[in-house]
């Protein structure tokens, strides 16, 4: 019996389990799927080992850590320095990124997307924003302080902080932050999303399982709305079809996957 995980913090809202168990137990794949709260991502290697895990994934805080956990780092996540899946080749981790293009596949519906604005700095924005000029898009990013703001700089970006935020047009603005995960926060001050919104067609949050604030305000505001769920979907299938070595069908891992979001 092969056992997988998701490390996180926090950990407990993941639907990661029920996703991957799903496939697992209808079509027979002896392996089992649980959660690890890791507040240290610094201690992610050695927690890996330390439960015998075949694989796992990594949620936020912790995909910068995971990166750096990984003896060996494959495919589009060697670009941008963020794993979000991790696979255990004979006692060597090898780390991988499905986060992109499983939100690629969410926002396929989101038509004539050419200037996007990224609100936020860590994991997930380096992946999408990566992903997004690999498809020649228009990139801005938003975060609250300048620090974090140097590898999108690297890229050429259009980056900007909270005091240094000037209204422009948008096609698509996506949240990559926590804020409305734990809290009913935004991942701005509210006159600055509202003057995004204001300015955009689409609007999509990483966070699923709720209505976030900024959906709600984007839903306000009568724009095409996505929460993370397919994105989690996507991903998702990516990272099953690493775990299992393509053993299972993809057409397969996507029914029971989608058939757990019903439970």
């Amino acid at each position: 019996m092969k056992l997988f995980a998701i490390f996180g913090d926090p950990v407990a809202h993941s639907r990661s389990p029920l996703m991957h168990n799903s496939v697992f137990k209808n079509l027979n794949y002896k392996a089992c799927y649980t959660r690890v709260h890791l507040k240290d991502g610094s201690k992610l290697r050695e927690t890996f080992f330390a439960l015998g895990l075949s694989g796992a994934n990594v949620t936020v805080p912790h995909k910068e850590d995971a990166y750096k956990a990984c003896d060996e780092v494959r495919g589009f996540a060697q670009n941008i320095g963020v794993v979000n899946t991790i696979i255990n080749e004979n006692g060597k981790l090898i780390g991988y990124n499905t986060d992109a293009d499983g939100f690629m596949a969410a926002i396929k519906e989101f038509e004539n997307i050419e200037k996007v604005l990224i609100i936020g700095a860590g994991g997930t924005a380096k992946a999408l924003a990566s992903r997004f000029v690999q498809d020649n898009l228009k990139v801005s990013i938003l975060n609250r302080s300048e620090n974090k703001l140097a590898y999108f700089k690297n890229f050429a970006l259009t980056c900007q902080d909270w005091d240094s935020y000037k209204s422009s047009k948008y096609d698509l603005v996506v949240n990559t932050t926590s804020a409305g995960l734990k809290d009913e926060n935004l991942p701005a001050p509210k006159e600055m999303i509202e003057d995004i919104l204001q300015n955009t067609s689409f609007a999509a949050d990483a966070i699923y399982g709720k209505v976030t604030p900024f959906l709600r305000l984007a839903k306000e505001k009568n724009l095409t709305c996505k929460d993370g769920a397919d994105m989690l979907l996507g991903q998702g299938i990516l990272a099953n079809e690493l775990f299992t070595n393509n053993e299972l069908g993809t057409s397969d891992i996507k029914f029971y996957m989608q058939k757990s979001f019903e439970l």
